[in-house]
């Protein structure tokens, strides 16, 4: 089976072509498969197998070798210098390395043990932790989610192609859309600029306002949340997603909006990983997107609208994908409307600002949360949530 070269009506994926290493129902690698050594994926790796297979990864087609690793992690682009700037790797322990041999096949297993894909081991290798935490998430220190993350998986990357039997079910199948699904929805909707937005919080009034600014200047908006790994503390994604659901019924027009679900863990490695999100956007279809004055950030950790100015890093050409850049919006009780600091005159006493500890404080006293920062119907949603959890 050949790869999927993207439809001209659209923007190209990166790269050029649309990846898929899906080969369900082929016995021949299914066999390779049963009869290599196995190693167990971590819940990150598998979503990274998945998406490497299904394209939105593309123009990878495997794990990392040296080479592009580390051209990623130091330049932040693949070595042919297409930007990519997060590095995708699969880590295993020592041992786990030892026993296995470059230029045989590995088998890809899910964390109950189930076979899921094959790895055509090509290299591997030794790499430091502490190189890769400074490079791609510019700390060393532990407490920061990726970074611990990073210190706690094996000491040895095994890189080569890879290949996927079969998608895991999806908790939201019905958003559960691959880049080829989308692509396609794009041309029979007529869409040719599209702009997408990430998240992984429930939705708010100052996010709303950006999505319909943007969406006043293309065909049509992907509201695309991330559901794949976070941090314990962020909101669960069946609770994001339901809020979405709630406020796109009523206050968009649903002939311009695509909801769908974007598989992925995160990395929070701010700036970075903005790149990185609108590059996987590229892949799914869109030529916009929207990035906010803190990116994929956590804590303190990157500087107000780090993840904006990284891409004036990159040639805009090679990229593909325009970057959307908005200021801080929030609600002014002078203004009686979301504004930003470019367009308010008013000063910050003016404006309405919940910090997670007051929102979590109003839902847990029965209260709803001020119209003007959310739509009720949100709030109703994160109430519930909280009655249950």
């Amino acid at each position: 089976m050949q790869e999927n070269h993207t439809n001209r009506t659209l923007i190209a994926p990166h790269g050029g072509t649309l990846i898929n290493r899906l080969r369900a129902g082929e016995s021949g690698l299914l066999a390779r498969a049963q009869a290599a050594p196995g190693v167990r994926l971590s819940d990150v790796a598998l979503s990274d197998l998945e998406l490497i297979a299904q394209g939105v990864y593309s123009p990878l087609t495997g794990f990392m070798g040296p080479a592009a690793y580390r051209s990623v992690i130091e330049d932040m682009h693949l070595p042919n210098g297409l930007p990519w700037t997060l590095p995708v790797t699969l880590a295993v322990d020592s041992d786990a390395a030892e026993s296995l041999r470059v230029g045989a096949d590995v088998g890809l297993m899910d964390g109950a043990g189930r076979l899921v894909g094959l790895l055509e081991l090509s290299e591997k290798f030794l790499y430091d932790k502490i190189r890769e935490a400074q490079l791609v998430y510019g700390t060393t220190d532990a407490p920061h989610p990726g970074v611990a993350r990073l210190y706690a998986q094996g000491d040895v990357y095994l890189a080569g192609d890879i290949w996927l039997f079969e998608l895991r079910p999806s908790a939201f199948p019905d958003l559960a859309l691959t880049p080829e699904q989308t692509r396609q929805i794009f041309v029979e909707r007529g869409w040719r600029q599209v702009v997408a937005f990430q998240t992984r919080n429930p939705i708010h009034r100052a996010h709303e306002y950006l999505q319909k600014c943007a969406l006043e200047m293309v065909d049509g908006l992907l509201l695309h949340p991330l559901v794949g790994e976070t941090k314990a503390d962020d909101v669960p994604a069946a609770v994001r997603v339901e809020s979405y659901r709630v406020v796109l019924e009523k206050y968009y027009p649903a002939s311009r909006v695509l909801l769908a679900a974007f598989p992925a863990a995160m990395r929070y490695a701010g700036p970075r990983e903005a790149v990185f999100h609108a590059i996987c956007r590229k892949n799914y279809g869109c030529t916009h997107f929207i990035i906010g004055r803190d990116h994929a950030g956590v804590s303190s950790y990157y500087g107000t609208y780090d993840a904006q100015r990284i891409f004036d890093a990159f040639d805009p050409a090679l990229i593909g994908i325009v970057p959307v850049r908005f200021e801080h919006a929030f609600y002014c009780r002078d203004c009686g409307q979301v504004v930003t600091a470019k367009t308010c005159p008013h000063g910050e006493t003016s404006w309405l600002h919940l910090s997670g500890t007051q929102i979590r404080a109003l839902l847990a006293s029965g209260q709803m949360l001020p119209e003007a920062f959310t739509r009720p119907e949100v709030s109703r949603v994160l109430m519930n949530a909280m009655s249950v959890g």
